[in-house]
């Protein structure tokens, strides 16, 4: 397996690669692999001759110093973990923050049509600017034919769609279902921070929208709304930042439902330190 740490050598290695039409797909990462990022990369191996992954923990996407910090680092688990997947048909891009940035961490501003401010915009100051950021980075080094997002950040995919439309990027974007523990708890680099009460109390976000979608079907949002924060009032270790119906195009939050339009409930959850994001299809 190839591991490359600067764009010059991901640029030799795509430039072999094209000289036999091979057809390239992406699959970011900031690391920590689990069972859901390799469900990403079997799906882009199905499509694809060869995949990159990008293993890089990017900081103009983190709001909160504390988290940058503390969040997990394991590259030489990740690359054994990878192999298991293929050892020839994938090529890890694991760059310095020097590598990518050069002497400038800071990220660009975009205008998203106005996606950036909802939900994970109102509580993360800056994050999509940074996401923005990294992503087009890469696309522009891996030059991919398809890249490879989780629906788990719904938010963030539809995000990089209109990145790749608004910039006329030429990369096909796949959003992938999420991928769970047999809990239910949706699969996150987060999880293996989480302590153990917190752990065994978790699966109560996927069992609160799996209900929540139940009551869609006959009670308005606001309803359903007022019933989730009372669930968490309730709970006494985990802790509601926002609950969130909304429209899957625009991902603002729906006043009255229509029959025309298809709604996801976005959730943002602590469980003590640990912040944990999940979402469900309504209609």
């Amino acid at each position: 397996m190839q591991v490359a740490s600067s764009k010059e050598h991901i640029a030799n290695i795509v430039l072999d690669l094209r000289k036999n039409h091979d057809s390239i797909g992406f699959v970011p990462t900031m690391g920590a692999l689990h069972e859901g990022h390799l469900s990403l990369i079997r799906k882009a191996l199905q499509e694809n001759e060869v995949v990159f992954v990008s293993i890089f923990v990017n900081p103009t996407q983190f709001d909160n110093k504390k988290d940058l910090k503390n969040y997990p680092r394991t590259l030489d688990r990740d690359i054994k973990l990878l192999k298991t997947v293929s050892d020839s048909k994938i090529f890890v891009y694991a760059p310095t923050v020097e590598d990518i940035y050069g002497n400038h961490t800071k990220a660009a501003r975009f205008d998203f049509d106005g996606l950036e401010h909802e939900m994970e915009g109102e509580f993360r100051d800056g994050h999509f600017d940074g996401v923005g950021t990294i992503v087009k980075r890469l696309f522009e080094i891996v030059t991919p034919d398809a890249a490879y997002f989780g629906e788990k950040d719904f938010q963030q995919l539809q995000i990089i769609r209109k990145l790749v439309e608004k910039h006329k990027l030429p990369v096909t974007i796949v959003g992938c279902k999420i991928h769970r523990e047999t809990t239910g708890l949706a699969m996150s680099s987060r999880n293996e921070r989480l302590l153990p009460e917190y752990k065994k109390a978790a699966p109560f976000i996927f069992k609160i929208l799996k209900d929540a979608k139940k009551k869609f079907g006959t009670k308005s949002a606001t309803k359903v709304t007022e019933w989730v924060t009372k669930q968490f009032e309730k709970n006494q270790l985990l802790e509601l930042e926002y609950f969130i119906i909304a429209d899957i195009d625009t991902l603002k939050p729906v006043k009255r439902k229509s029959q025309s339009k298809k709604y996801l409930a976005f959730i943002a959850v602590y469980a003590g330190e640990i912040r944990l994001i999940d979402n469900i299809a309504l209609n």
